[in-house]
């Protein structure tokens, strides 16, 4: 399925929702900001949006705030959401885009942007 032209009921496609959720991360302090095309090496997603929060209540907030701003614009709820209760990466899976929310020393330990370095980055920030 090629994410730019998939569609959900409201008219808008997948690479929406991840930008929203990125300007989201940006809007509440969320930091070295993501957003990854991975529908041509992963199956079970279009995109993922990488961010990170300096400590783990910042996590928990960031996370929560994503959540909000999807559900206020796009009308969804992720299906799942792991990792809620540890703090150091939160997993909001909407099936189609799914975000992970990093502590800073979790996310230099995964590294999850290596496993996908050659995959197309999207310019996300208002402007581009």
């Amino acid at each position: 399925m090629n994410p730019t032209s998939a569609t959900d009921l409201t008219g808008n496609t997948a690479r929406d929702l991840a930008v929203a959720a990125a300007v989201a991360a940006d809007d509440h302090h969320g930091t070295d900001i993501t957003v990854v095309d991975v529908s041509a090496i992963l199956g079970l997603c279009e995109w993922f949006v990488i961010c990170s929060a300096g400590n783990p209540r910042l996590v928990a907030a960031l996370a929560d705030r994503i959540e909000e701003r999807v559900r206020d614009r796009y009308a969804r709820s992720p299906i799942s959401v792991e990792g809620l209760d540890s703090r150091e990466w939160v997993l909001l899976d909407y099936g189609d885009v799914v975000v992970h929310v990093f502590g800073t020393e979790t996310r230099d330990l995964y590294r999850l942007e290596r496993l996908y370095r050659d995959a197309p980055r999207v310019s996300w920030q208002p402007g581009d």
